[in-house]
């Protein structure tokens, strides 16, 4: 099959597995949005999964791509799979009798209710115990095997969530006394959503245990060493990968006046979720190109492969960024049914922007991955981190979250920037610039004319989006109806 085609299909399936069950959680955000009335209670819980983000970075120490890199390069692909089960494994308990014994500290450090450390540390075990076996799973390219858990894990999720904050209090107000009334708890809002978070989660640890239990379990310590190694850098590009997407919501909390931070979090949190849609393409994209490009490293000319895919993620990323820019006025009252967040619509814009470099950045990251290289994406990620920083701290308190939005444009921006410098030095892809840069630019003029300049208004943005998709059409129709319609070998 022609590689892309091939690409393009299983970035399709793990679109679904990304792309179904974040639809099926979009209905989470009008749910908590109209439990949390005044904000507040929805700023609380976005800071504690801000937090749960940065601590799962930790539990994974860079794990997952080691294991990627070294289960297409090892000729003993069991040894690689035993070893890194073990390696997760052990960190995972290790952790979780760490953190049942110092709750109170935890507690203290991140500014958490302790009532709900226990929650968050079940939530995060569970997750890491799931890294190997669901990168198994993309590893042996059976992408509708992910999807499926991955959507089973989210409708659970969601189920208990709707039965705990909208079933439960009612049948409990209705018949009092019974075994409902007795289980609900009022103000229990946050501990429910953990609840239901963690039977999630356990019911997909459940699926996935044979994984375990398949396994001959030899431990090769020198290996482990080489894909720590490996993993190292890694794993702290992905701290400061994570700080860039989740910091600005714990410092909005630390250096806005107390008696509205919590509110404020909230308003940007909520309208952060609608960026979500270019957050999906470029999870679904990376997905299936990260497989893809360790598989295909060895293969004559790789470089030309991996500019196609850029070129293809930058011409369909722009037509995300604009469609739902166009769209963001009926999307936000379709998703966010409380008004009170409506006046933070005004970072969505910046937010997609942002992803959209993330998601150039993930492509352009391909060279220090085949390079073995990962301390530049170390360096790099770093740099992202401190630029979030310096403009949170320094803004926050002029301007609120909108320095958070212009912050995380500023992070990932650099991040591309820097990626394609250093790429350029060590790995060499042929990148269509002059295409990449006049699709971006066409798709942001008419993002800003769209939200800026015609005040979202539905038939102007309409009108230039459909210019823009003719555009498209015409300069790339031929190319793309020769990949996706090419037979099979």
């Amino acid at each position: 099959m022609n590689p892309l085609k091939k690409l393009f299909k299983q970035t399709f399936i793990y679109g679904l597995a990304t792309v179904l069950p974040r639809v099926i959680s979009f209905f989470l955000l009008p749910l908590y949005t109209s439990v949390f009335e005044n904000a507040a209670g929805y700023g609380q819980y976005t800071n504690i999964y801000a937090w749960i983000a940065i601590f799962n970075v930790f539990l994974a120490y860079g794990m997952e791509t080691a294991f990627f890199r070294f289960y297409h390069k090892s000729e003993d692909k069991k040894r690689v799979v035993s070893t890194s089960l073990i390696s997760l494994l052990g960190s995972s308990l290790l952790f979780l009798i760490l953190a049942l014994l110092v709750q109170e500290s935890l507690a203290n450090f991140t500014n958490i209710n302790p009532d709900y450390i226990r929650f968050t540390t079940y939530i995060l075990v569970l997750d890491a115990l799931v890294i190997i076996p669901f990168a198994l799973l993309r590893a042996k390219e059976k992408p509708m095997k992910y999807a499926v858990l991955k959507t089973i894990n989210v409708a659970i999720n969601l189920t208990f969530n709707v039965f705990f904050l909208l079933v439960l209090p009612k049948m409990a107000q209705e018949s009092d006394g019974s075994f409902f009334s007795s289980i609900y708890k009022e103000g229990w809002e946050i501990q429910y959503i953990f609840i239901s978070n963690i039977i999630a989660s356990g019911f997909t640890l459940l699926i996935l245990l044979p994984t375990y239990f398949k396994v001959s379990y030899k431990f090769d310590a020198a290996l482990w060493k080489q894909m720590m190694k490996y993993a190292g850098p890694v794993m702290i590009a992905g701290v400061a990968f994570t700080v860039n997407e989740v910091l600005d919501k714990i410092l909005l909390t630390e250096i806005l006046p107390s008696d509205i931070a919590e509110t404020e979090v909230g308003k940007y949190g909520a309208c952060y979720k609608l960026a979500l849609f270019m957050t999906l393409f470029g999870t679904a994209f990376r997905m299936g190109v990260e497989p893809f490009f360790f598989s295909h490293a060895k293969t004559e000319k790789p470089q030309k492969t991996y500019a196609q895919i850029t070129n293809y993620f930058v011409i369909l990323g722009s037509v995300i960024l604009l469609g739902v820019v166009v769209f963001i006025n009926p999307l936000g009252k379709l998703l966010i049914r409380n008004s009170t967040y409506w006046e933070a619509l005004e970072i969505v814009p910046i937010i997609l922007l942002a992803s959209f470099c993330l998601g150039v950045y993930h492509n352009l990251s391909v060279w220090y991955k085949i390079t073995d290289q990962t301390k530049f994406g170390a360096y790099i990620s770093s740099i992202g981190a401190l630029i979030t920083l310096i403009i949170n701290i320094g803004l926050i308190p002029t301007i609120g979250y909108m320095a958070s939005a212009l912050a995380t444009l500023a992070a990932y921006g650099s991040m591309m920037v820097l990626s394609y410098y250093f790429g350029r030095k060590y790995y060499p892809v042929p990148y269509n610039m002059r295409k990449i840069i006049f699709y971006s630019s066409v798709s942001i003029v008419f993002s800003a004319l769209s939200f800026y300049v015609f005040n979202r208004n539905l038939i102007a943005g309409g009108l230039l989006l459909l210019l823009f998709l003719m555009l498209v059409y015409k300069m790339e129709g031929d190319k793309l109806k020769t990949i996706l319609l090419q037979r099979e070998n």
